[in-house]
């Protein structure tokens, strides 16, 4: 393992989120607030509380993995798609570097940058509502393997990428509507049968349902079940990125 050229290619992704500091953090932040405003003040004077838990404090996860999930695909994508548009790409690809090494440097980058961000905004939440973390452990544990799994997304959509408008493509055409149908605002148990049934096939319920749990102990899915589907994604991530480099598809052409 080559840790010199993976900390280099860390530093650099990292010092470019540096230098766009205010925008990368005040952005999102902003962004959370005005969710805060709309969902929690306007919605939350008519819903009291779901599940036992105040409506303000039970968007929280939701919002926290809403720009956890948008933030690691943007920032991986546009980490790895940016070399392939200069064509320093090729000078990844022929060094005395693997595969393994160079996933682990841009997609580490991209999940700190995200992981920073989503810390950010969950200690915002504080000032807005009163809340409670009864499994901080398993909290932090969810929201590194988010933003982990989510890296390796956004790292595979900047390789298949081939402008700028297809980076974006995934993330708001995909991503935010799986988010906001996910159970990021509400319970899945406030469903019809039918649509409780049809959620269960979004992968974003999993996620969601399972980080819900590390703040109150209850979820509208069990925390196994949670932890496989996250495992699962992140496995099957890997394997895509293994197999896009070990043929060169979007690399060499």
């Amino acid at each position: 393992m080559n840790g010199h050229a993976i900390w280099t290619m860390y530093r650099h992704e990292m010092a470019r989120f540096n230098r766009t500091l205010g925008q990368s953090l005040l952005s999102p932040v902003l962004s959370t607030s005005l969710y805060f405003v709309v969902f929690g003040a306007a919605l939350g004077s008519r819903i009291d509380e779901v599940e036992g838990v105040a409506y303000g404090a039970f968007i929280v996860p939701g919002l926290v993995m809403l720009s956890v999930m948008t933030q690691s695909i943007s920032n991986a994508s546009f980490g790895i798609y940016f070399p392939k548009f200069i064509g320093t790409i090729y000078e990844h690809l022929s060094a005395p570097v693997s595969f393994l090494e160079i996933v682990i440097g841009y997609v580490g980058a991209a999940a700190t940058k995200a992981l920073i961000v989503g810390l950010i905004i969950l200690g915002t939440a504080f000032f807005f509502v009163d809340l409670t973390i009864l499994h901080p452990a398993a909290m932090l544990a969810f929201l590194l393997l988010t933003c982990i799994s989510f890296s390796l997304l956004g790292f595979i959509i900047g390789l298949w990428a081939q402008n700028f408008e297809q980076l974006q493509l995934v993330p708001l055409l995909i991503i935010t509507p799986l988010v906001f149908l996910g159970g990021s605002f509400y319970s899945i148990t406030m469903l019809p049968p039918i649509w409780q049934t049809v959620s269960l096939f979004n992968p974003v319920v999993y996620l969601i349902s399972g980080f819900r749990w590390a703040f109150f102990g209850q979820s509208d899915i069990a925390v196994g079940w949670s932890l496989a589907a996250i495992a699962l994604f992140t496995m099957a991530c890997v394997s895509v990125v293994a197999w896009i480099f070990r043929t060169g598809w979007r690399l060499r052409d």
